[in-house]
């Protein structure tokens, strides 16, 4: 019979959780005291600070509490046999576990942007209208997962291809550290199946780049000089009626002095577009600044590799056998349109194990 170690979440093997209960009781005890409310702004500081220690301690209490519980039913057993308790013990042990690697997970989303939500841009490789089709895919891919995830997602841009599939999407995806989860999946993604499009029935491999952003808030200061920016208009395509066939609402915003092009169509409204596209130019500057500040620019412009054969970081096979592989973590799952409608913990959880040096 397996026992039961409720030590495993006390000892703070992936956080430090005396730590975490000083900085608790200090921050607590400034909040009460004479005058803490005159600086508002310091206060609403604090009461954040006081918030997402919270979020770890309480998880963390009821994790533990579970632990001891366990532990001593655990020792019962050891010395009495009652099947239906050691059934029931022995879930509420998977469960344990499983919240512990939950909580184990987090912890390793801790960098500077991992809580913000995150901006998912797809773009096909050579192959014209295949990897357009496979562009599409992943588009419908991580919109199955962002909801699945109990994210928030919308669609910002979007450019149908000619025939099928897409040139290029912008997703926002929105909630609980969606920019750390989906940093997993920057890079390339290639695809094998037999060609829908090719009246032979031959196999083809297509490619598509996928890269993520952070969403910058307010309080993140990036200057944007009207005089650096290029503006254009233009007639919106696809859905929408007479009004966008008719109507320059989409808005196309260049940033001169970097070359960062961003485009919104998404709405009727040019105003509501371009305030959007600010919004994903703005995302982007605070990208190009973060690279900088921190000396990251050859690591983050490495993963932006030319999209064809040798770059990728997953591998999507449909045919002649079904498989996703990803080439960082060897992991592999069987259930390729499991995989494509939206199960990607699995490899987005290997990733942060592996970049958070825990075995896979």
């Amino acid at each position: 019979m397996r026992t039961c170690d409720s030590g495993s979440t006390n000892s703070g093997g992936f956080f430090d959780v005396a730590a975490k209960h000083a900085e608790l009781a200090r921050l607590e005890e400034r909040m009460a005291s004479p005058g803490f409310w005159e600086n508002g702004d310091g206060a609403q500081e604090v009461i954040a600070l006081v918030q997402e220690l919270r979020s770890w301690l309480d998880p963390w209490r009821r994790l533990d509490a579970k632990g001891t519980e366990l532990g001593e039913i655990g020792e019962l057993l050891e010395t009495e046999t009652d099947t239906d308790l050691e059934r029931e013990w022995s879930a509420e042990v998977d469960r344990l576990a499983l919240g512990v690697e939950q909580l184990e997970l987090r912890n390793m989303l801790r960098g500077p942007d991992d809580a913000r939500d995150a901006l998912l841009t797809i773009h096909p490789g050579a192959g014209g209208t295949e990897s357009q089709d496979w562009a599409e895919m992943l588009l419908r891919m991580y919109t199955r997962w962002a909801e699945a995830s109990g994210h928030q997602v919308e669609l910002l841009d979007l450019l149908e291809g000619e025939e099928a599939g897409i040139k290029s999407a912008t997703l926002e995806v929105r909630g609980d550290h969606a920019y750390g989860y989906l940093k997993a999946e920057k890079g390339i993604h290639r695809l094998v199946r037999i060609s829908p499009f090719d009246s032979q029935g031959r196999r083809h491999t297509s490619f598509a780049s996928v890269f993520v952003y952070p969403v910058v808030d307010d309080e993140i200061d990036i200057e944007i000089e009207d005089k650096d920016l290029r503006i254009d208009t233009y007639r919106a395509s696809g859905a929408g009626g007479q009004h966008v066939n008719k109507t320059s609402s989409a808005v196309r915003i260049t940033h001169v002095p970097t070359g960062v092009v961003v485009s919104c169509q998404q709405e009727r409204s040019q105003h509501k577009n371009r305030a959007t596209a600010m919004k994903m130019l703005k995302a982007a500057l605070y990208q190009r600044e973060l690279e900088a500040r921190e000396e990251e620019r050859q690591v983050v412009e490495a993963e932006k590799t030319q999209i064809a054969w040798g770059n990728q970081i997953r591998s999507y096979v449909f045919q002649p056998y079904t498989m996703v592989t990803d080439h960082r973590t060897e992991l592999k799952v069987g259930d390729v349109q499991r995989v494509m409608d939206g199960d990607l913990d699995g490899f987005i959880e290997a990733f942060l194990k592996r970049r958070g040096g825990i075995p896979s």
